[in-house]
């Protein structure tokens, strides 16, 4: 069969969305074919309109997260970048990190380089059997010494949702703010997808790529850094910035410093357009993000019900209130990787199988030696897409 003619039901929105909105590749088309050009590399028309569409950009995220300023949004990358950068760019010798085992590779992976290089300590919480992990566990295992609290707003894995407010709302009263750990939250499968406000959460840090709920393309991503911090993070990459040339030395200013080289203005384009596309029809992006995040609890709650009532499987890590459309499954008798090439072959529909990034989360909620069949659903997910996934898993017997 044409692969061009093959029914497609892809059900892996936890890795990225799709269908991206129309409007978006529309104006990364636009953008790249009749606009692009460099940020800051030149005073013509063209250039000036790109800086534009950045400093929209940041405006645009500043109302979906409720941060104070436009000016505490740096544009990266990706996720991985962001998190990079602010980790990498905060931590110093000598401090110690509080973090979770639900995390992710992002922020796993740069804190143990820093435990590795002993310029670091760190404290990994366990999380319980359903990924959560116990906010009283975690301002325990802080202390004098402890520089940031790295914790996940939603699982990967399962799509549990971390009691990320209660934590910073508690640090707030235990601590006084000059002495206060850092709260630093991976926000990539809650961004457009949950409500959050950084600070009614008491986030100082927060780390987002734009092509899963934010409705951009892939390599996008943003870093939020209150103000308070913007003199404390050093730059971990270098690079023209597009002024003071004449220095050898980065910008002193945020986000200048945290942004060197050419930025993807195709990109950002197209994401400020899904951003704003999002939530027409809305007093506001906190409403829309609410409407979505009701249409998405929905759809978790009849995955999870549906995924339960099949004898031939076995649902990993339930929570106890499902709010994404995020579960994990072993199938009896078939590994994980095997079951995936076979729902994809046979059937069209795309999961994703194995450990998903996540090093440290699968023995506490009981996965499988070769990790779960993932299934991830976005607001697009049809009723009859999940009739064809149950049917097919009962094949898969």
């Amino acid at each position: 069969m044409d692969s061009s003619m093959r029914r497609r039901i892809y059900l892996d929105h936890a890795a990225t969305r799709f269908p991206k909105p129309e409007i978006v590749l529309q104006t990364m088309y636009e953008h790249a074919h009749s606009q692009e050009a460099a940020v800051g590399r030149g005073a013509y028309q063209a250039s000036q309109q790109a800086s534009q569409i950045l400093d929209s950009l940041r405006r645009e995220i500043r109302l979906w997260i409720d941060a104070a300023t436009s000016d505490e949004i740096s544009l990266q990358s990706g996720g991985t970048e962001a998190i990079n950068v602010g980790l990498l760019g905060l931590l110093r010798p000598g401090d110690h990190v509080v973090t979770t085992a639900a995390e992710h590779n992002s922020v796993l992976r740069p804190l143990k380089h820093l435990v590795d290089q002993q310029v670091i300590r760190w404290t990994v919480v366990p999380v319980g059997d359903d990924a959560v992990v116990d906010p009283d566990a975690v301002l325990a295992a802080t202390n004098e010494t402890t520089r940031l609290i790295a914790i996940v707003h939603a699982v990967n894995v399962n799509g549990a949702v971390q009691p990320v407010k209660t934590i910073g709302q508690s640090l707030a009263q235990r601590y006084a703010e000059a002495s206060k750990p850092i709260l630093f939250c991976d926000a990539a499968q809650s961004f457009g997808h949950l409500p959050l406000s950084v600070r009614e959460f008491g986030i100082d840090v927060l780390a987002s790529p734009g092509h899963k709920g934010g409705q951009g393309p892939l390599g996008t991503g943003f870093l939020y850094l209150r103000q308070s911090l913007h003199d404390d993070i050093q730059p971990t990459r270098f690079g023209g910035t597009g002024g003071q040339s004449e220095s050898l030395h980065p910008p002193n200013e945020y986000p200048a410093k945290l942004e060197p080289g050419n930025r993807n203005v195709p990109a950002a384009a197209g994401w400020l357009a899904g951003l704003q596309h999002a939530w027409q029809g809305q007093p506001s992006p906190q409403q829309a993000v609410e409407q979505h995040a009701a249409i998405l609890g929905q759809l978790a709650q009849q995955l999870y019900a549906r995924l339960s009532e099949q004898p031939n499987l076995r649902v990993i890590g339930r929570p106890a209130t499902p709010l994404l459309p995020v579960a994990s499954i072993a199938v009896d008798g078939l590994p994980a990787a095997e079951a995936a090439m076979i729902l994809d072959g046979e059937f069209g529909i795309e999961v994703r199988s194995g450990l998903h990034c996540a090093a440290l989360v699968h023995e506490a909620i009981g996965s499988p030696i070769d990790g779960t069949l993932r299934i991830s659903c976005g607001e697009e997910t049809s009723a009859s897409d999940l009739d064809a996934l149950l049917d097919a898993l009962a094949e898969l017997s």
